[in-house]
């Protein structure tokens, strides 16, 4: 069956199943009739195991998110890949938050649950963490890979660089992509240099580094905000901008969420007018 589905330009669609992702195209019937046809196109075998997550970055770019932790970028206009990450765990980003030490990944830990995009990153709900891959560095700048306690379902990008993601494990989270400080380049260790090939710790080496990191932002994922609220795994939420948030959950409720900053400032204000207007609002001094 369909696993998802994604809206491609030139009346194309991408449906995923199983491991393939087909190609479909909607064109208008030669009878004369109203009717549509739907015509397969080609088909894309690059994954190596189900397909659970598609996203639409822009007219240009989709991303696809595999059960064992692929994520593949495609040309929406030919269908061709662009570039892919296979190994969100072995990611040379480390989080604030030390791993667990683990001999092996099982497939729910590494599954890349649900896509979302602000046209410039994609981010990954994989397993229990979230992953920041950024599309022009086609790598992976930030992570939290235990976001959650348990599997991770639903997330969505926000406005000023925030994140909110729910779980399996009852909980919906907050977070905002920050920039680390930069801290003065130290003289960097042998092994360093070793495992990149370039033998011998000097000081051209430790001068080269010095430049990358200086030139190579580094971010981070930090929790800014935690709804509490369900008793069961949340599946997914919807985001209405200023009027808030509805998250659904298995314990049979939904709840609607509002921004308390935002409704405490509107109420001070209210207050204040009601004041002004019953001219009770009197400075002294």
């Amino acid at each position: 069956g369909i696993s998802a589905l994604v809206e491609l330009p030139k009346n194309c669609v991408a449906a995923a199943v199983g491991k393939e992702l087909i190609i479909f195209r909607l064109m208008a019937s030669n009878g004369g009739s109203e009717g549509w046809n739907v015509l397969e196109l080609k088909r894309l075998s690059d994954h190596q195991d189900n397909i659970l997550s598609l996203v639409s970055v822009n007219d240009l770019t989709f991303v696809t998110g595999s059960h064992v932790g692929e994520l593949i970028v495609w040309d929406a206009l030919d269908w061709t890949k662009q570039a892919s990450e296979c190994n969100f765990w072995g990611s040379s980003v480390h989080s604030d938050v030390q791993p667990e030490i683990k001999l092996s990944q099982s497939p729910n830990e590494t599954s890349v649950q649900h896509l979302t995009s602000d046209e410039e990153c994609v981010f990954a709900a994989v397993g229990k963490g979230i992953y920041v891959y950024n599309l022009q560095m086609k790598r992976v700048i930030a992570c939290q890979r235990t976001a959650h306690d348990s599997s991770v379902l639903h997330i969505e990008k926000l406005p000023n660089r925030q994140l909110i993601s729910c779980s399996e494990d009852g909980s919906v989270r907050i977070w905002e992509l920050r920039e680390k400080q930069q801290l003065p380049a130290e003289p960097v260790a042998t092994g360093f240099f070793n495992m990149w090939g370039f033998g011998r710790a000097n000081k051209q080496a430790n001068q080269a580094a010095k430049k990358v990191q200086e030139n190579t932002p580094m971010y981070f994922l930090e929790l800014v905000g935690d709804l509490i609220g369900h008793s069961s795994a949340v599946q997914m939420f919807l985001y209405f901008g200023e009027l808030g948030l509805a998250t659904c959950s298995a314990d049979h409720l939904i709840i609607l969420w509002k921004d308390g900053e935002r409704e405490s400032r509107l109420r001070s204000l209210t207050l204040f007018q009601k004041l002004a207007q019953n001219d009770d609002l009197q400075f002294k001094f």
